[in-house]
């Protein structure tokens, strides 16, 4: 795969900021990704990254889209408007429906992907090698995001 320039993602106030490009590890199941900064004016507020690929794995359990806003900076739907900046770019990847997938408790991210227009399709169980199961969660909320 062939990374592409994003070109300036901006909201008003809300900016993406590309600050990396990890390469795929087709060994390990990894797929090209670009992580960006959210800032505002300048100030880092989250990140949000888009893995341009896809793997069984990462549509169940991982998901095309990740996003954290800092706990300082919530309550701007910093992580809706993010995304919607970045679809434009997802699209050029060929992509036409993403995978974001989030904790059942995790009602902030459940709401940001319902106020992005995705839908629900299911909840299911984390297998025991999965490194989300690891780190303690147990299911993931599955949203597939149409693009056209």
């Amino acid at each position: 795969m062939k990374f592409l320039e994003p070109g300036e993602l901006r909201d008003g106030e809300l900016e993406l900021v590309l600050v990396d490009r990890r390469p795929p590890n087709p060994a390990r199941g990894i797929v090209p990704a670009y992580l960006f900064q959210l800032r505002v004016a300048g100030q880092h507020v989250g990140h949000v990254d888009f893995r341009a690929g896809s793997t069984s794995d990462l549509e169940r359990f991982g998901g095309h889209i990740g996003y954290a806003v800092d706990p300082a900076h919530r309550g701007h739907h910093y992580a809706e408007r993010a995304v919607r900046l970045l679809l434009p770019f997802v699209r050029r990847h060929g992509f036409a429906s993403l995978w974001i997938t989030c904790n059942p408790d995790n009602t902030a991210s459940r709401r940001t992907c319902e106020r992005l227009g995705a839908t629900l399709v299911e909840v299911v169980p984390l297998p025991p090698d999965n490194d989300q199961y690891a780190r303690g969660d147990r299911e993931k909320c599955r949203y597939r995001l149409d693009l056209v």
